[in-house]
Parts: structure tokens; sequence; C-alpha cells
């Protein structure tokens, strides 16, 4: 598969696909063709290990590649992939932006598929990292015994939706109404006739660094077909019934897998509180907690959160999942 490159940025990879990650397509087992980037490990049998990182809703790898490649350098081997009808991979929505899914299930089933083809090829300790709606398919994953890794690290994972001061019972009952009435496949909200306001909109929800903010403007500038909007009724309904099947007692007391929980009290697209919660639940868990400094994407923030995340995230992997010799 081809992609354009672009110019490179000398501090960073933030806008450039390093030179040693590859690009190319994979297909699942009922024969979808979906995009992921590899960075392999120059000499495997010395890697640290091999970390697997699932993004967000509306989300595409190019923006976590500063990341991506920083753990690629410390020795990991690292991947990452679009999940279905995201980025790249097509869409499942009544347009090219809206953001759709009939049931999470299907990228459950998506993510078990990937992480055995991952897993069987790259060297151990193999560790699952996702973001919001990949943390929240990811817990949801291994809760269900369909993939287990060394260590889990969710970062603002999506276990809850706003207003979380409703119960997710109520919400759902709304959403289920929403559905019930229209195609489940419109999108639950409109962006707004002025572009530059989306843009600010979107900024004081994500991060405070508006230049790593631009980076995701920029890939979307090289890259149009990567850009999502909206979510679908039909994906909220679905959120909420899988949230709630993640509330349900014993799902997650019985996770054995140490994990990780990376969030923010002033998060404005998930529920700290559920967050909270959660790692109480989880007999492995560890929660690591951001104030005013830090909005929901925690690991494309400003230098002095970004790399306390960065390092939280190390000693437990340290810790958890130390290098096979």
């Amino acid at each position: 598969m081809t992609f354009a490159q672009t110019c490179p940025t000398p501090s960073s990879a933030r806008q450039e696909i390093p030179a040693a990650a590859r690009e190319c397509w994979w297909t699942t087992p009922d024969g979808t063709r979906l995009r992921r980037i590899d960075w392999p490990a120059p000499q495997p049998a010395q890697a640290r290990g091999s970390i697997l990182f699932m993004p967000g809703r509306g989300d595409a790898y190019e923006k976590w590649l500063e990341t991506l490649d920083e753990w690629h350098g410390e020795g990991w081997e690292v991947t990452s992939a679009d999940w279905r009808g995201q980025a790249l991979s097509g869409r499942l929505g009544v347009d090219a932006l809206t953001g759709h899914i009939d049931d999470f299930s299907i990228w459950i089933n998506d993510l078990v598929a990937l992480w055995d083809e991952w897993r069987a090829r790259t060297p151990a300790p193999h560790v699952l990292v996702a973001h919001s709606m990949g943390g929240h398919l990811a817990l949801r994953a291994v809760a269900e015994g369909k993939v287990r890794p060394d260590a889990l690290v969710l970062s603002a994972p999506m276990l809850g939706l706003l207003p979380d001061r409703v119960p997710s019972f109520v919400l759902h009952q709304i959403a289920k109404l929403m559905v019930r009435f229209g195609d489940p496949r419109r999108a639950a909200w409109s962006g707004d006739e002025k572009p530059e306001l989306v843009h600010r909109a979107r900024n004081l929800l994500l991060t405070h660094d508006a230049s790593r903010y631009e980076d995701e403007q920029f890939w979307r500038r090289e890259r149009p077909a990567i850009t999502m909007g909206a979510a679908s009724w039909g994906w909220i309904e679905r959120a909420l019934d899988s949230i709630r099947g993640l509330e349900k007692a014993g799902a997650l007391e019985a996770v054995q897998v140490p994990v990780l929980l990376l969030g923010t009290t002033r998060d404005r697209l998930v529920s700290w509180r559920a967050i909270a919660r959660a790692a109480k639940r989880l007999p492995g868990g560890k929660l690591i907690a951001f104030g005013p400094e830090c909005r929901h994407e925690i690991l494309r923030e400003l230098d002095p959160v970004r790399e306390r995340a960065l390092a939280e995230i190390r000693k437990f992997l340290d810790r958890v999942a130390p290098a096979c010799r």
C-alpha cells in the first residue's frame, strides 16, 4: 500500500511516517480489509517486547505517531490499526463522516483476530495499549477472556458516557428510543456551520497542546479520507449496551491481567467517575489520575503531562511485563 510521504519534522515523527514503520492491509476472518502500521524490531531477539496500540472513536493512528515511534525507540516492536469503519478502513454510517457500528462485538472479533495473528509473530512480552473507545474494547476483550496480554494500558478509557450523573441504564433507554424512531446509522449530532468554531471546540476537549492538536489537522489535510465526525445513534446505543456489560458484577473482578488506567478528572468526553470505579474493581488495576492540567488525549498533552504519563507506563511495564531474555 503506497501513501504519500511528508517532509520530516526534525524533532519528532509527528508529521511523517517513520522510516522504520510499514503501512499495509490485513484481512479479518470475514474478508474485510483494514489498515495497519508496524514498526518491526531491527533485532527481534533483542526486542524489549511488543506493543499493540488501538485508537479511539473517530481516530486514526497518524495522531499517535509520536508516541508509537518513541516506544519503538525504546526497543518495543509496535503495531497499530484502524477500527473497522474508521480512518482509511471504510465507513458503516449513512455518509463519509458518521461513525457507526451495528454491534461492538464486531470490533471485539476484529481485535481478537488481529491480536492472535500479531502475537504469534512478535516477541514477548505482549502489551495491549488503547485509548478511549479503544480502551473500552480492549478491556472488554480481556474481561471476556478473548485476549490475554501480559499487561493492559488504558488511556482515558470509555467506561462511561456523559452526563455521568445520569445512570447508564437511563442513558441506554433514551438511546434505544432514538434508534427506534429513525435510522440508527444517522448522526447523533451535527457540526457547526463555522468550521473554525468546530476546530476550537474540539481542541478544548482533547488537549492543551495546540501544536499537537494541529498534527491531527495536518494529517486530515494530507489524508482527507481519515476524517470522521459525529457518532451515529446506533453507535451510542451499542456503546451503552457494551458499557453496561462491563458494569455487571463480576465482569471486571474476574480480570487477572495487570491493568494501568490513565484518566483525568476534567475529561469532557468520557466519564472520569466510571474510570475510577473500574480501577477499584480490577484486581490488578492501578489508576494514575490527572487534573485540570490534562484533557482527554493524555498522550498528546503538553510535555509535563505527557512525560509523566509515559514515565508511569514505563514503570508499570518494567514491573509487570519485564523484558524476556
